[in-house]
């Protein structure tokens, strides 16, 4: 009977990280259902600019408020969570707070003392990011993107935050030992008085129930991010990696599209002559994306990593406007079809059924595709390097070259230039004659 609490801890633990590691699989799996894309240049570059974005909070500051705010629940729930070794080998072996026995008392006092601070002050600001959500009601999060799932999982997050933090203060207040130290229990030294009037057996079983509530809360949060938009916690770090590191202002463009207009402009090309062998092997199935699967394996970990923070729509143009774009919701769109291809693969044995769906259409309008400027502000202003503008370029791109569904003033303006070498409608012999217009 005296190892049956370890064997009960081992059980849970094993089961908590057996299904986070079944979703980590399937979210690589989702992920590779993208088009292969090379991102292995200048690695010093993307490993600077995973510390300074990620792990250095620099694009998440550049709003002072929210900024602050995040990072010291960044900090504070990381670090915290850092005691959670203690807890796991304490419940595997029997121990109880083996950091005692194994630090100095002074050493182990100041991190406890400084994991308390932390707790504090992360309360402080789940509390103030929830009345930021639920009391001023910011309009990034009144969005219509923003109802159902996505406004409950905002809070529900906040709501797991609070009570962690508190269970790790209950947990030292209540532990009669760690408070006879001394030392380290800066915060739960003033809520241990609120339990003086019970015995030391309902202490002793408030400080156990608070410290298993604690592992399995942790063990629960961390199965929760795969299904909440808090996945970025975990993502952020190779997205802000496998980033871009082109200009913002530049396009990619189709080898073989580049290739037929170079031939075009050639005066010395045969336009009758055979493409050389090989050549049409550089011409792609499919011209843009109309589904997940056409998209790069970096824009579907964008998606997941994707912050629903807002950023992007609040500095949006077209949004501001009173246009129907959301650069947020595209994201969004991306990853709740990238979910719903993935469960289609799950229910038909590893194989994709086709359903009749995909991006364009079912989630993504070509109203919505077309009120884009291309003005890059949404890139800029995401914290973690998301790059909603590739993904409506390349969905444009399909549009144009598989549809000709564009718009009939761009069509005009492409018919034009076809015909005139300028946007205008005038003939090229009156070249001069409207070359100021």
């Amino acid at each position: 009977m005296e190892y049956v609490p370890n064997i009960i801890f081992a059980v849970i633990l094993i089961i908590g990280i057996g299904y986070f590691s079944r979703n980590v699989k399937k979210l690589f799996r989702n992920i590779k259902l993208g088009r292969d894309l090379d991102v292995s240049d200048d690695k010093p570059q993307r490993w600077k600019n995973m510390s300074m974005i990620a792990l250095g909070q620099s694009k998440m500051v550049k709003r002072p408020i929210a900024g602050f705010l995040h990072v010291i629940v960044y900090v504070g729930f990381v670090i915290i969570n850092i005691e959670v070794l203690e807890i796991i080998i304490d419940g595997l072996i029997g121990t109880h707070r083996i950091g005692l026995h194994i630090l100095p008392n002074a050493v182990y006092g100041f991190l406890i003392g400084s994991f308390e601070v932390l707790a504090v002050l992360v309360l402080i600001a789940v509390v103030v990011f929830w009345l930021r959500r639920n009391v001023i009601k910011l309009k990034r999060f009144l969005s219509a993107e923003m109802k159902g799932w996505p406004k409950s999982d905002g809070n529900i997050i906040l709501y797991f935050e609070v009570v962690l933090m508190c269970l790790f203060l209950i947990m030292n207040a209540t532990d009669l030992e760690f408070q006879a130290l001394n030392s380290g229990n800066v915060i739960s030294q003033f809520i241990a008085p609120w339990f003086h009037g019970f015995s030391e057996g309902t202490i002793h079983l408030i400080e156990r129930s608070a410290w298993w509530l604690h592992i399995i809360g942790i063990l629960v949060f961390l199965n929760y991010l795969y299904f909440s938009k808090h996945l970025h916690i975990l993502l952020a770090f190779p997205n802000t990696y496998y980033g871009k590191l082109t200009p913002k202002g530049q396009f990619d463009n189709l080898e073989a599209v580049t290739k037929e207009v170079k031939m075009m402009m050639d005066p010395n090309v045969d336009p009758f002559a055979a493409p050389p062998e090989g050549e049409d092997a550089a011409m792609p199935a499919k011209f843009g994306a109309s589904d997940v699967q056409d998209l790069s394996w970096v824009n579907l970990l964008n998606a997941y990593t994707c912050t629903e923070c807002g950023r992007c729509t609040s500095e949006c143009p077209a949004n501001q406007t009173g246009k129907k774009l959301s650069p947020r919701k595209i994201m969004m769109d991306t990853r709740d079809r990238l979910e719903e291809v993935g469960k289609n693969i799950d229910a038909n044995k590893g194989e994709f059924k086709e359903d009749g769906k995909q991006l364009l259409g079912d989630y993504i309008t070509n109203e919505e595709l077309w009120a884009c400027t291309s003005c890059n502000a949404c890139v800029e202003a995401c914290p973690v390097s998301i790059d909603p503008l590739n993904i409506i370029m390349q969905m444009r791109q399909y549009l144009v070259m598989e549809q000709s569904a564009a718009p009939m003033e761009l069509n005009n303006m492409m018919t034009n230039i076809e015909n005139n070498g300028a946007p205008w409608p005038y003939n090229q012999m009156d070249r001069l004659n409207w070359k100021n217009e």
